[in-house]
């Protein structure tokens, strides 16, 4: 009899410890989204061991110079993927602080122009750029050619330097903007569905973008987006000049395929590809 009463209550206790382990509580969800897996296409995302955080020389740009005006593209749809890209939580310019204080005198030589700087797109997380990578791998993925690409072949977009990874965007001193005039007038909001107008096209035609004639939209992937295409003229052309006066001034080096795209040439991070989000809670 004790023999048998010893061995119902091992089975009652088995029996338990199984059921404690089935109804153990797992984790809580992650709030950001799941890990994105690591690239292939460049240097991994720089370790963390605090989680998703910016070093803590990198600032918002608005707390450095609040009259920038920002339009930050790849947090909407009017992009050339057509949809918020992987990373970007919030519509903010992110940018190490030495960048954006650079930046701020920028901008006070334009304001003396009578000119504003307004950017598109600054600090941009390396999984984002894996997104640009996995977009333009699905031939069939067009909706936006339209405007963006309209006389470029998608599969000639890695070839022909419109698209890469890494980026110099993942470093955090790299940035992409324009000049609108002063007083600014304010922007037509973009709605999706909308008919879309080749960013070649003159600017009375194409998106109305508030800022000044630039001879194409931004991310324009076309040859007359070259920062010094010939074929770009009068008012556009001084424009284009005038932005890269005022950027190589302060330290900033553009990239000739690109009139909007600038990089701070004494980078504190020249290695080194982050991927925390675009978020006011990823900073210090």
């Amino acid at each position: 009899m004790r023999n048998r009463t010893t061995a119902v209550l091992l089975v009652l206790a088995v029996l338990a410890a199984a059921g404690c382990e089935r109804s153990a509580p797992r984790p809580a969800p992650s709030t950001t989204g799941p890990s994105p897996a690591p690239s292939t296409t460049g240097p991994s995302p720089a370790p963390s061991t605090t989680g998703p955080r910016a070093p803590a020389d990198f600032v918002d740009l608005a707390s450095v110079d609040p009259g920038v005006r920002t339009d930050i593209r790849y947090a909407g749809a009017h992009n050339f993927v057509g949809r918020p890209v992987a990373g970007y939580v919030e519509p903010r310019c992110l940018l190490t602080r030495p960048a954006a204080e650079a930046l701020h005198r920028v901008q006070t030589a334009a304001l003396a122009r009578g000119r504003s700087l307004k950017v598109y797109d600054c600090y941009r997380p390396q999984r984002a750029a894996d997104d640009f990578v996995a977009w333009a791998k699905v031939p069939g993925e067009q909706r936006t050619k339209a405007e963006f690409y309209p006389d470029e072949p998608k599969d000639r977009l890695f070839a022909d330097g419109y698209i890469g990874a890494p980026t110099a965007h993942s470093r955090g001193s790299t940035l992409d903007l324009t000049l609108v005039p002063v007083p600014t007038p304010e922007q037509p909001a973009y709605r999706p569905g909308q008919p879309l107008v080749a960013c070649t096209a003159p600017a009375g035609r194409r998106f109305a973008d508030n800022s000044v004639d630039m001879g194409t939209g931004f991310d324009c992937f076309d040859s007359r987006a070259h920062t010094g295409d010939p074929r770009i003229t009068g008012t556009a052309r001084q424009n284009r000049q005038l932005l890269k006066e005022l950027m190589t001034a302060q330290g900033f080096e553009n990239y000739p395929r690109e009139w909007w795209h600038y990089r701070y040439v004494d980078e504190p991070y020249p290695k080194t590809y982050f991927d925390f989000p675009v978020a006011r809670s990823s900073l210090r």
